[in-house]
């Protein structure tokens, strides 16, 4: 049965005009992004498809081209608009934050730093550098490394910091195995990377670390 011969209230497209984006399952917003299906299939039989394909919506939006375009219904045209999407995603969050202060808008900070750090199969060491109101001068990745590991030094860190005239930073970076918790190498760096800039009277307000789920905060977790 196609989608227009579903009662009005069951339509992805109409449910969200509805009750909002929140109200849909993974598979009604992938299928209002897919917008058609193939045949045989309903954009909805193939968005639950490729979830399970793909083992969740996450790991289909991360997916490089390759990946993305082997999918069932996929191709260079869904995955540009699908980038598309996302970078305007990152834009609109990075935009929201710069009218804030970083610091008591937590929430906002973390969803911009994992939209930013999440889809990388590498190790992205960060930072964003702050006014003396907390409020965003600019953000930088620095420093890139493998799948479990990046270089980081603190003097480039301070240089960049002296460069924008930052009162504050905001370290961060990703695991991209997921898991959150901090190593014992990303506890010493912090702790360099403090040092180094305390000489400068530069505070660094938290490290946040990108992974499955909510981001982690060494500043809530008493690690700095």
């Amino acid at each position: 049965m196609a989608i227009t011969d579903w009662p009005k209230e069951e339509r992805p497209r109409e449910k969200l005009l509805a009750r909002g984006a929140d109200a849909l399952s993974d598979a009604e917003l992938l299928a209002i992004f897919l917008r058609t299906g193939i045949p045989g299939k309903t954009a909805v039989d193939l968005a639950r498809e490729l979830l399970n394909e793909f083992g969740s919506l996450g790991t289909l939006l991360r997916a490089d081209k390759l990946q993305f375009c082997r999918g069932a219904g996929l191709g260079e045209a869904k995955y540009s608009q699908l980038q598309a999407v996302l970078e305007m995603g990152r834009r609109y969050l990075y935009e929201s934050l710069q009218r804030r202060d970083a610091i008591s808008n937590t929430h906002a900070t973390r969803q911009f730093l994992s939209a930013r750090l999440r889809h990388y199969q590498h190790e992205v060491f960060a930072c964003l550098f702050l006014d003396n109101r907390h409020q965003v001068i600019q953000f930088e990745e620095l420093f890139n490394g493998t799948i479990d590991g990046a270089a980081v030094y603190p003097r480039v860190i301070v240089q960049k910091a002296l460069h924008y005239n930052a009162a504050a930073v905001i370290l961060s970076h990703n695991h991209p195995s997921g898991v959150k918790e901090p190593s014992l190498a990303d506890k010493q760096i912090t702790r360099r990377i403090c040092d180094a800039l305390s000489l400068v009277d530069i505070r660094v307000l938290d490290h946040v670390i990108v992974g499955d789920g909510e981001a982690l905060s060494f500043a809530e977790k008493g690690l700095l």
